[in-house]
């Protein structure tokens, strides 16, 4: 069930009335209704799979409960294990085992061996890396009792299945969303009404900016190789724009009908393509999964407190992770590679936190600057996206060739460009109402806010009107497939 479907514009009503209207008295009720709500949810798309969200509840709950029995250190460290080992082999099994099985044929038909592996038709089942993380950090940090083990089984699920961020995030830690499940919770139109406002403002970014920019990238990408350089470049900018519209769309969406339910999740993404440099970009996209990797993985490597090396492997680490935990793919763990290498001078020079406040902040404009600085930090990251976007390795190779070539100072010419030009248009429109409300906690937020009401509809109804204009066939969130 897409959040853009009418199959969800009929969920969504059904479940807000049920959770609000029939079981708002109990508080057990509430969370069995999410628990039911988000398993139909999911059930939705293959109800098989509801099995390996259950088996991860049960198993981190179960081993939650021992760890805050067990007093001697090892055996509270063998549960802990028993956790990462049980919850990362389903996803590395589903996610990852043909991709090990074809690179260890290759290695082998490299010395002229040849063999022949058993290889499986796996589905990948949707959203298994974000709720994998999810239980996971619950298991760390009750280990590190940092977090107090629940009792409640229903809570617990709950938190585990939660249909707004269940399939592609923000990966929300026990710390921050499972206390919620605790509290009763009553109705708040403001709330609610600023939820509705981030929904709204997420379903433009996803069918208007995304899926607007998705069939332009797309074509290019496709057929790549009947293109000049500079067709290719417009093609990646086109899909930076997509994947951004496409994923903090969803993750506006998610923020948006949690606060319906009463619920606060985490900011996901906080305008990163404003960002004067690449360390500033990681503090801002995808930032559920940025600090997950950071708290879980980079600190107890050592982060930045060793010496040189430390540092360079450590960075290395963290961003090559992050690019596999992306996808089985060797095109990702180029991605990584290549962020890292941006990352590190900036890091070896104690100039990563250099920017920690939004750019430009009580100020209309950047100065030049700062305005260099951002464009300059939103082409390398364009660069980047191909190796994210290419089906392999020689594509993205071929693809970045041909951009530095001679080509890249023809006139660009591709299918649709005509077309292509009004998307282009609704997107620097947008980039202009992001910078306008880049103080906020989404674009929308505050916009509009004191203006007369008849002036603040209209400018929602022009955002509705643009929905229902460029509204076609549904596309499913890129993130769906990680």
């Amino acid at each position: 069930m897409l959040f853009n479907s009418l199959d969800f514009a009929i969920f969504l009503p059904t479940v807000f009335l049920l959770y609000w209207f029939i079981v708002d008295k109990d508080l057990k009720l509430q969370n069995l209704l999410i628990v039911a709500a988000s398993y139909f949810f999911y059930g939705c798309w293959d109800w098989r799979f509801l099995s390996l969200i259950l088996l991860s509840t049960i198993i981190d709950y179960s081993i939650g409960r021992k760890l805050s029995q067990e007093k001697k250190d090892h055996r509270r460290k063998v549960l802990l294990w028993t956790s990462i080992i049980a919850n990362l082999g389903i996803l590395g099994f589903f996610k990852y085992y043909n991709f090990f099985i074809a690179n260890f044929v290759a290695a082998f038909s490299f010395f002229g061996a040849e063999i022949q592996p058993n290889t499986l038709n796996i589905i990948l089942p949707m959203g298994i890396s974000f709720y994998t993380f999810q239980t996971l950090s619950y298991t760390i940090d009750v280990y590190r009792r940092k977090l107090k083990p629940t009792k409640d089984f229903i809570a617990f699920a709950a938190f585990v299945s939660f249909f707004p961020q269940l399939v592609a995030g923000p990966i929300e830690r026990a710390t921050s969303l499972l206390p919620q499940f605790y509290k009763k919770r009553n109705f708040e139109y403001d709330k609610a009404a600023d939820g509705l406002r981030q929904i709204l403002w997420g379903l433009f970014k996803k069918v208007v900016i995304g899926d607007g920019c998705a069939q332009f990238a797309n074509n290019i990408f496709n057929h790549s190789e009947d293109y000049s350089g500079s067709t290719l470049l417009i093609g990646a900018i086109f899909f930076a724009f997509q994947i951004y519209g496409d994923f903090s769309g969803y993750s506006d969406m998610a923020i948006g009908t949690a606060r319906l339910f009463g619920f606060n999740l985490k900011q996901n993404f906080a305008f990163p393509y404003f960002s004067r440099d690449i360390a500033e970009f990681w503090r801002r996209w995808h930032i559920s999964l940025s600090t997950w990797f950071r708290d879980y993985l980079y600190i107890p490597l050592g982060g930045s407190r060793g010496g040189t090396w430390l540092k360079i492997r450590n960075t290395f680490a963290i961003f090559i992770i992050s690019g596999f935990w992306h996808g089985a793919n060797w095109t990702f763990i180029a991605w990584g590679v290549l962020n890292a290498i941006y990352f590190l001078p900036l890091l070896l020079f104690d100039k990563n936190r250099k920017n920690m406040e939004i750019v430009a902040a009580f100020k209309y404009l950047p100065s030049v600057k700062e305005l260099l600085n951002i464009v300059l930090t939103f082409l390398l990251t364009v660069l980047a996206w191909i190796f994210f976007r290419a089906e392999n390795l020689v594509h993205a190779i071929d693809y970045l060739t041909e951009i530095f070539s001679l080509s890249f100072f023809t006139i660009p010419t591709f299918n649709g460009i005509y077309k292509a030009i009004t998307v282009s248009i609704l997107t620097v429109i947008f980039v202009i109402i992001e910078w306008c409300g880049r103080e906020s906690k989404y674009a929308i937020e505050h916009i509009g806010m004191r203006w007369r009401r008849e002036i603040r509809l209209i400018f929602y109804y022009c955002i509705v009107f643009a929905i229902y204009y460029f509204a076609g066939k549904q596309q499913e969130f890129i993130y769906f497939q990680f």
